[in-house]
């Protein structure tokens, strides 16, 4: 580390010009390859999956995208003449456009069904030669130009599908902007310096920015998720800026020292530099930990996001040296500068809220945790109604074309025209096509089947399309899918050579969620058990590892709850813009575990080094705690600060998945730093007292040693309390001393004058 802080400080132009470099040529490149994300969340081995399989193969013309068209009017009906003859002409321009297959119109025989019973709504389907994922942007807008232009008066032309869905992403990317904005005045509030304000967001933007494009190439080569760049770029601004706040503070800290821009720079990357690289590779191994699951969709999602922050990272330990050797001391603000010149280096004891607050905790570390922890766990409750599926059009906003198309349908059809089961069955010969065309009418014969299509062959392959009676997330479609599956086909399949697949919308969302659900104990429990092993070896303790465990766990939990609340049960998401209440997306407990197991481990090692320095000096748990919690939770706080700006204004960003995600985080980062970090967990630490670091001799000896992070120069003995309270006061920043006249580690002050590193400053330890 401290080679390569050398490098990119004396040649600092060199080290910026070569990430400036690297941010051209990727862009350039990603811009001439174009973006080949996935929308398409199926789980391989599952019956949805072979059925969606069987029918590409045996229905290729099928195989394509699929939007409609849906019209309305209030007073009149669609077959009036003057509307009749509006769509059949927006019907027969569609047809004419670049990308189309086919278009289904009501107004022939064979369309009767797609008008309402009640005549007010009609629907045609438009029928793309490639899937949703093939399909640019400009041909699914040239189809909702063509089909809006005939909207006027009574009537109201509203569009859905996939390839529709994708004209109403976000195109300027607003949430990014107010994220940045936010964190650069908190950052600002911090130093006091417009210079170093701009370091750490500089630092992510081009760490995030570089890591954006190479995901666009990246969709190229594997399967990536359509919100994996928005997603990477959500994790990659908050601890990038996080990582770069920590290496500026450990750099200012430097320069109040007396030390000079370049040793300032040097050491800040030697100490606390090693502490980002240790954070953003355990985040990093975190998001790997989704490679266990072997779901294709996944692995894009967890190489990409582990992509962002590993160059994020990479830029905090590269680039921002050499930016703050350009700034030299302006990384201090005028007033510091013109303090350090005329009074030169001083020590910096803990004051203010933090000390106050760690006394406090002190005084009552049971009434503290006691409602720390039923914080918590109101907080968890909703957690156990949760029910994952994945969101449609239905759940968009009330504003937006497919919302309306959703609703339209729903209104004139019923809500399973929006999401009807695809029946795909195969034979064998002639006994088996018999009992596949009995089967529609005994479909139509089971609870909550609202319509049953006739049988489509295809040499040895049929379709069936059921239209249940409930909408697409509903439990009752559910139950629909779980009922055919183990009642009625097996039943209709006795006998012959019949096997019946059921897929559809329903059914690949409940598959996939179950693939999930089924390894997710196996994830989490890698997961949380790396975590244990690197505190374990990190703090010698056994039961520092365990409080971790059991936090992550609680943060996880609680932060899914406000996602329940919000997203499931609906409290406030039309209001606050995120659509209509539905099911949790099921890939998301996977990342959101993955994500907070990396930043609560950052939190963490953070607070629980400081106390663990000070437990091998003093062998006085009370003090441990009281001083690591009066040294860190500034720094804590203002970094999960940052953290909540940025993922809260993903909220922005009009996609409810990574609304869900910025919600999740934000809620998490929030009850981590404010709940856990800085109040039960050392409320428990006061309680446990020095039990908190009990190893068996026989672990410690067979346990190899590592330090997160390097010591800055060699710590003289402690002096004696009266001589430490009277140089402090010399200098203008005394302690009382009160009567004591000996020395004990509870009348100790929290800083040491005369140790060349003060222990006061929260950037002491930043393992950020």
């Amino acid at each position: 580390m401290a080679a390569l802080a050398r490098w990119c400080l004396h040649r600092r132009i060199t080290a910026v010009l070569l990430w400036i470099a690297v941010l051209v040529g990727l862009t350039a490149a990603a811009g001439s390859a174009g973006s080949a994300y996935s929308r398409q969340y199926e789980a391989p081995g599952t019956e949805s999956g072979h059925a969606s399989a069987l029918l590409r193969e045996s229905f290729p013309d099928q195989a394509g995208d699929t939007d409609t068209i849906v019209w309305h009017t209030e007073r009149g009906t669609v077959r009036a003449a003057a509307v009749e003859q509006a769509m059949t002409h927006v019907l027969d321009q569609a047809r004419t456009l670049p990308g189309v297959a086919s278009v289904d119109s009501p107004y022939i025989a064979a369309g009767a069904a797609q008008i309402s019973a009640d005549g007010h709504t009609a629907y045609a389907t438009v029928g793309y030669a490639h899937d949703a994922d093939s399909i640019p942007r400009s041909q699914a807008q040239a189809l909702v130009d063509t089909a809006k232009a005939a909207q006027g008066g009574d009537l109201r032309v509203e569009l859905g599908g996939q390839a529709v869905g994708s004209t109403e992403s976000a195109g300027a990317h607003l949430s990014e902007i107010v994220g940045v904005a936010v964190a650069a005045v908190v950052l600002l509030i911090a130093f006091g310096s417009f210079a170093a304000m701009l370091l750490p967001i500089a630092t992510a933007l081009v760490g995030c920015g570089t890591a954006y494009m190479a995901i666009v190439l990246l969709g190229h080569a594997m399967t990536v998720a359509d919100f994996a760049p928005m997603l990477g770029m959500l994790i990659g601004l908050g601890v990038g800026i996080d990582y770069a706040l920590f290496i500026v503070s450990r750099h200012r800290r430097g320069l109040k020292r007396g030390l000079s821009v370049t040793e300032a720079a040097q050491e800040a990357v030697v100490t606390t530099g090693r502490a980002v690289v240790f954070a953003g590779g355990t985040v990093c191994v975190a998001l790997l930990g989704m490679l266990i699951l072997r779901l294709s969709f996944l692995n894009g999602v967890a190489v990409a996001a582990a992509l962002t922050v590993l160059l994020t990272v990479a830029a905090s330990i590269t680039l921002l040296p050499a930016l703050l050797g350009l700034i030299g001391p302006r990384a201090l603000s005028r007033r510091e500068r013109r303090a350090l010149a005329e009074h030169g280096p001083r020590p910096e004891p803990p004051a203010g809220l933090a000390a106050r607050w760690s006394a406090f905790v002190e005084r009552h570390p049971r009434l503290l945790g006691a409602l720390a922890a039923v914080v918590m766990v109101l907080l968890a409750l909703p957690t156990f109604t949760l029910h994952l599926g994945t969101s449609d059009q239905g759940n968009g906003s009330a504003k937006s074309t497919t919302r309306q198309a959703y609703d339209l349908l729903a209104d004139g059809f019923g809500p399973g025209t929006n999401g009807p089961l695809t029946l795909v069955a195969t034979t064998d010969g002639a006994r088996s096509r018999l009992a596949l065309d009995y089967l529609p009418s005994t479909l139509r014969e089971i609870p909550g089947v609202a319509a049953v299509s006739p049988v489509e062959l295809s040499g040895g392959t049929g379709v069936i399309t059921v239209v249940p009676d409930s909408a697409p997330q509903s439990r009752d479609t559910s139950q629909l899918v779980d009922r055919l599956r183990d009642e009625v086909l097996p039943a209709a399949e006795k006998g012959g050579g019949l096997q019946v697949y059921v897929g559809g919308p329903t059914a690949s969302y409940d598959d996939f969620a179950g693939v999930v659900i089924g390894k997710l104990p196996l994830f989490v429990g890698s997961v949380v058990g790396l975590g244990c092993l690197l505190l374990l070896v990190a703090f010698r303790s056994i039961g520092i590892p365990l409080k971790a465990a059991a936090m992550n766990i609680a943060a996880v939990a609680s932060s899914f709850g406000v996602v329940t609340t919000i997203f499931q049960w609906g409290w406030g998401s039309e209001w606050l813009g995120l659509g209509r209440a539905g099911p949790i997306e099921p890939f998301l407990p996977v990342i959101m575990v993955s994500v907070l197991f990396g930043l609560s481990m950052d939190y963490q090692v953070f607070l629980v080094s400081r106390m663990y320095e000070e437990w091998r000096e003093t062998r006085d748990n009370r003090r441990a705690v009281r001083v690591g919690l009066a040294e860190t939770s500034r720094v804590i706080s203002s970094a999960a600060v940052i953290m909540i700006a940025v993922f809260l204004a993903f909220v922005l960003s009009g996609d409810r998945v990574i609304a869900m995600f910025g919600i999740g985080l934000a809620a998490a980062v929030a009850l981590d730093a404010f709940v856990l970090r800085t109040l039960l967990v050392p409320a428990l630490m006061h309680v446990l007292g020095d039990a908190n670091w009990w190893l068996p001799g026989w672990l410690d000896r067979r346990l190899p040693r590592i330090s997160i992070e390097a010591p800055t120069a060699p710590r003289p003995a402690p002096v004696p309390l009266a001589a430490a309270a009277m140089a402090e006061a010399s200098a203008g920043q005394g302690m009382s001393v009160g009567s004591a006249k000996t020395p004990t580690p509870q009348s100790r002050p929290l800083s040491d004058a005369h140790s060349n590193r003060s222990l006061s400053t929260p950037e002491t330890l930043s393992t950020g």
